[in-house]
């Protein structure tokens, strides 16, 4: 490659999650939460009714994709006419997976108030699955890309980082939680053109501000930090880490491409990011001042200067 020659790449620890975990939780601590959470199950909340339901009222219209920890479908709630969409996901033995689950419905059925996360209508559990149901959403922005072949426009990008953020603040001043999974499949639109975040089972605690544990993530739009703390045996990053995040998901949305799709590998894709300057929108794209320099503060690497909610 012709160029500056690039930095040499120093060995990475890969973040905890994109290879197995094996530190054990509280499992009878998830198990208590489930019990109190199935206090809930069949009570379903829609346009305002409450509704005491079963699985037998819900018919299967259709897959809509995949989630953190399930697969989501759309089915029609026969007792209102509604039709809505249903994470469902299997409960298992795996601890990890079970804290995936109730931190997912922890975190939707505490946001009932935030008009920028995805409504939660409420949720079925049994002793093989749960299933969490929530209002029906028209596309993610993931697939709107793909399916326009061309770059989102920066009014619509102006609507997104509006309504990221003010979710991203939501949960952090609210729940004290940070996602840690911001990307285009978790931004999704509605057909009135509301946009609303959601896929919350990996988000994390956060302890005076910091998120003390390391987690699963999508690697492409993982942070610096999160990669490669300063003292990997003591992880602690703050809201900055879904920050830089959000500056990654609006540069693919705003260019049509993802800053690193040459690479073959989370690992390359990790080192990129530790070693090659953040990614930033071309200058000769007649983007606003205003809308580079917001992108350009989520995507800095220094702690101390990079971008807060």
């Amino acid at each position: 490659e012709m160029g500056t020659p690039r930095k040499p790449i120093r060995q990475l620890d890969l973040p905890v999650g994109l290879y197995v975990q094996t530190k054990s939780h509280d499992t009878s601590e998830i198990e208590n939460k489930m019990k109190d959470i199935m206090q809930l199950s069949g009570i379903l909340c829609i346009n305002g009714q409450k509704y005491h339901t079963e699985i037998k009222d819900l018919e299967h219209l259709g897959e809509l994709g995949n989630g953190t920890c399930g697969h989501v479908v759309k089915m029609l709630h026969k007792p209102s006419g509604t039709v809505i969409a249903v994470k469902q996901m299997r409960r298992s033995g795996n601890s990890e997976e079970n804290k995936r689950i109730i931190m997912d419905l922890d975190v939707v059925l505490k946001s009932h108030d935030c008009p920028y996360i995805v409504k939660c209508l409420g949720c079925f559990i049994t002793e093989a699955d749960v299933w969490i149901c929530m209002e029906l959403m028209a596309t993610c922005f993931d697939k709107l890309l793909k399916r326009l072949r061309r770059p989102v426009p920066e009014n619509i990008l102006g609507k997104v980082t509006l309504a990221t953020v003010r979710a991203l603040d939501y949960l952090k001043e609210s729940h004290d939680v940070i996602h840690r999974d911001v990307k285009p499949s978790n931004i999704l639109l509605d057909e009135r053109g509301n946009v609303k975040l959601c896929d919350f089972g990996i988000s994390g605690r956060l302890v005076d501000s910091k998120a003390k544990t390391k987690n699963a993530g999508c690697a492409a739009y993982m942070a610096p930090e999160r990669i490669d703390p300063p003292d990997p045996r003591k992880p602690a990053y703050d809201i900055r880490a879904d920050v830089w995040s959000l500056g990654i998901t609006l540069v693919e949305l705003a260019t049509g491409v993802f800053p690193y799709k040459d690479c073959k590998s989370d690992f390359e894709v990790l080192s990129r990011v530790m070693q090659d300057d953040p990614p930033a929108l071309p200058a000769d794209q007649n983007f606003s001042p205003e809308f580079q320099d917001f992108v350009k503060c989520c995507l800095t690497k220094k702690l101390q200067k990079s971008a807060k909610i």
